[in-house]
């Protein structure tokens, strides 16, 4: 099958502060057009080392909890052996071992299968790469 597999790249612009961005939207306009009403796996990942991929509720303060969590895990300080970058941006490059940079996600009829709270988040902390990309894939 030829259209067993669909990938699309998205560009994402986080700017220069710690952003938790809802990508659900994106994931579903996707899926329109690639999943065409089929069964299969949507694969998200992030090809950065300072950026992750998450599921969670978003708008209802979640978001900034994240953010607030990760701050308490990895203090923005001069304590992170990488060095380069903003003050405390070695921890940026822990990040993904605690949000990984990819998710696995069920399409059932093409539509993403999430529950009723969750979204599907791309987390970056990292305020010196203001521009992210996040690879799309179907597999039908």
């Amino acid at each position: 099958m030829p259209d067993a597999f669909t990938t699309r790249m998205l560009h994402i612009s986080t700017g220069s502060r710690e952003r938790v961005v809802d990508l659900t939207a994106d994931c579903e306009d996707f899926l329109r057009e690639a999943a065409a009403g089929r069964d299969g796996l949507l694969s998200v990942f992030v090809p950065h080392a300072t950026a992750g991929i998450a599921v969670i509720e978003t708008g209802a303060g979640s978001d900034d909890d994240l953010l607030a969590a990760l701050h308490t895990l990895l203090p923005a300080d001069d304590r992170w052996q990488h060095r380069h970058g903003s003050p405390g941006h070695g921890r940026d490059h822990v990040l993904p071992a605690l949000v990984p940079p990819h998710a696995t996600l069920p399409v059932i009829g093409g539509r993403l299968e999430l529950g009723t709270w969750q979204s599907v988040c791309l987390v970056d902390t990292n305020r010196d790469n203001p521009n992210r990309q996040v690879r799309l894939s179907f597999l039908g």
